[in-house]
This record gives C-alpha cells, sequence and structure tokens, in this order.
C-alpha cells in the first residue's frame, strides 16, 4: 500500500475498532502517558531516538535571530527531564479553553477571546473533505490527532480521548517533523516539509502546520491562564 492508502486504511480500521469496543479511563491514561514519554525521545532537525523511514541529511542552517530579541538564549524547552518516572499532566477537564480560558481573556482584554476563539475553531474545523486524490473523505480523526499531539508534547491531556489513535496515525517521522514545527521552527527545512505525506496536496500540508501552530499557541495561553487564574484566587 502507497503512505495514503496505508493512513487511510488505518483510520477506517480505528473507526471500525471505536465502534465494536472502547478503551476504558485506565487504558486511555495509560496510552497517553506512553505517548507523552515517547515525545520527549523525539529530537527535532531530523534525529530521532525511534528507527525511521528515513533520514535528513540536510544541514540545519543556523539562523542568527539575536538581533531580533533581547534575550538569545530564550527557547522551547521540554516539560520534563527524560528518564523521569512520573511527569506532570496537565489535565485539559480541570482548565480547559472553553470554560475557563476563554472568559478569563475576555476579562483582562475585551473581546479578544472572541477572536482567539474563532482563530482556533477555523483552523481546527477547516477541511475540504479530500486526502490527496480521494475525495468525501472525513478528516476528522486525522485533524484531531494532530492537534491532541501538540497538546501531549506540552504535557496536556484530554480524559476522554485515547491517545492509541496518535500513535496509529501519526508515523514517528511525521512526529520528528511535528516537534520541528512546533518546537523549533527555525530549523525546518523544505526536505523536510516535501518528505512527509509525500502524495498530499500543499494545501492539506500547509493546513497541517496551520493545526500545529494553533494548538502550540492554546497549549502555551492554557498554561498562562491557569497561572493567572491562580494568582486571582
Amino acid at each position: 500500500l502507497s503512505e495514503l492508502e496505508a493512513l487511510m486504511e488505518r483510520m477506517k480500521r480505528l473507526q471500525e475498532d471505536k465502534e465494536d469496543e472502547e478503551a476504558s479511563q485506565e487504558e486511555m491514561a495509560t496510552r497517553f502517558e506512553k505517548e507523552k514519554k515517547e515525545s520527549l525521545l523525539v529530537i527535532s532537525g531530523g534525529i530521532c531516538a525511534f528507527p525511521v523511514q528515513f533520514s535528513f541529511d540536510d544541514e540545519i542552517v543556523s539562523t542568527d535571530v539575536s538581533r531580533y530579541i533581547e534575550d538569545p538564549g530564550f527557547g522551547y524547552k521540554d516539560f520534563a527531564r527524560r528518564g523521569e518516572d512520573h511527569l506532570p499532566t496537565f489535565r485539559a477537564q480541570d482548565y480547559t479553553w472553553e470554560n475557563h480560558g476563554f472568559s478569563l481573556v475576555n476579562r483582562l482584554y475585551s473581546d479578544i477571546g472572541h477572536l482567539l476563539d474563532e482563530k482556533f475553531r477555523m483552523v481546527y474545523n477547516l477541511t475540504y473533505n479530500t486526502m490527496a486524490t480521494h475525495e468525501d473523505v472525513d478528516t476528522t480523526t486525522l485533524r484531531r490527532a494532530l492537534f491532541n499531539y501538540v497538546h501531549c508534547m506540552y504535557g496536556i491531556r484530554y480524559d476522554d480521548y485515547d491517545y492509541g489513535e496518535v500513535n496509529q496515525l501519526l508515523e514517528r517521522s511525521l512526529k520528528v517533523y511535528i516537534k520541528t514545527v512546533t518546537c523549533y521552527p527555525e530549523r525546518t527545512t523544505k526536505r523536510m516539509y516535501d518528505s512527509y505525506w509525500r502524495q498530499f496536496k500543499h494545501s492539506e500540508k500547509v493546513h497541517v502546520n496551520l493545526l500545529l501552530m494553533e494548538a502550540r499557541m492554546q497549549a502555551e495561553l492554557l498554561y498562562a491562564l491557569r497561572a493567572i487564574t491562580r494568582h486571582l484566587t
């Protein structure tokens, strides 16, 4: 099977399995913890602790951005150290964008919550119902896996989501690309972009990038707004 056909087959199988039997809360929690720990092993720039189907031999261009920022050392850091047994988890049910973050940010800056919420929803729901040459395809499962994997990398867990879907739909090489774009965008190369989902249209792959960046922004907002809420209370 081609990469595209294999992905569509996995999506179909996931839907059938979900209809037959749903995973228990304990199983879903275990799958999240596994996915969260593995995300710490994914190294950006094409180097990965897992065996991957392809490698990026591009030289990562070291862009000097120091003249644009006050703190050149500021950048992404994993939310926990590798090898730790008990990694911190942000339970989305305890502090969600819809129920908590949206109202708080509107209090802090009038109407900005509506603008942000519209942006999140637009990007998340955007679809042509296509996958490369296939039409009338429900891509909800795939879009949700991409969005939730980014939040998983930031330690955010949704109790009602089965993270086994992430592991089945997102290949390890794609996870390397996701972490690079989300955490170290300056290291992303054209070859990395070209090397995943080769049969997909550019518009579909650009949508993936939009999903990743909106998921990252929402994750950062959730941490920041939760801290503000705790301070206020």
